[in-house]
């Protein structure tokens, strides 16, 4: 989502009629991110207020990703989590138990504020041996004043207190990808993953069997790209270069 369809709040260009062009070729679509904070709901009404009008259901996040994953593991379980709606209510929603009596699991996703106190009584469940997930490994995320400390950064000092790693859920993950395609009914062999991050989009999509187009409207660049021991099948300026070519977007 951010760098590919929005960038810092603002729709980019040709973004709206990229995802005309799949709506009137019947090409099924989501729009991924790895942040955990917002719900599907919450998301598309800030992509619509860019101008942006994407479904609910067409709205992927680490969070579903999560709770998805935790449903095919442990049906009904319990979890402790440190993070905001986005997360609790995926889980809710696939009727887990939210506590801090002896969970299966503690989930860790991204807050705006990462409390002391929640963040202790994590590291005291893992260590009592409840299963380690999180959400996504992002070590930092943005703001206007500058980074902030993300789901990687708690995850590493929960792990350093109990010796314990966390499973995560998100990209790079092929996982999730496998998830979104399950979402949608599609194939990998048919299917494009779209993103702005060699580490994170790109990889998630190779491993999971898909070509992949890497946009350079985020923070990649072309010469990024040498740096890595992978590449993308494409390098594009945007999602706009895909206008007129959603039905081949590999077509010279």
């Amino acid at each position: 989502m951010d760098g590919v369809l929005v960038h810092e709040n603002h729709m980019v260009p040709g973004a709206d009629q990229f995802l005309a062009e799949l709506r009137d070729n019947d090409i099924p679509f989501l729009v991924l991110t790895n942040n955990s904070i917002y719900t599907a709901r919450d998301l598309q009404a800030r992509l619509k207020h860019t101008g942006l009008d994407i479904p609910v259901d067409s709205i992927w996040t680490s969070a579903l990703a999560t709770a998805t994953f935790l449903n095919e593991q442990r049906p009904g379980g319990t979890a402790y989590v440190v993070g905001e709606s986005g997360l609790t209510t995926a889980l809710h929603e696939i009727g887990y138990i939210l506590t801090d009596s002896e969970p299966d699991y503690v989930v860790l996703g991204e807050t705006r504020t990462y409390s002391f106190e929640a963040i202790t009584t994590a590291i005291r469940l893992v260590a009592a041996g409840a299963r380690f997930i999180a959400t996504n490994p992002d070590a930092t995320g943005p703001s206007r004043e500058g980074i902030l400390p993300a789901t990687g950064s708690v995850a590493a000092l929960i792990t350093q207190a109990t010796g314990k790693k966390p499973y995560y859920v998100g990209k790079p993950n092929p996982l999730m990808m496998r998830s979104a395609l399950r979402r949608i009914g599609a194939h990998s062999q048919s299917t494009v993953m779209i993103g702005d991050r060699m580490d994170t989009d790109v990889i998630a999509g190779l491993e999971a069997g898909m070509r992949t187009i890497l946009v350079t409207t985020g923070i990649s660049t072309p010469a990024l790209v040498e740096q890595f021991p992978y590449r993308p099948t494409a390098i594009l300026p945007s999602v706009a270069a895909l206008v007129g070519k959603t039905k081949d977007p590999f077509a010279p």
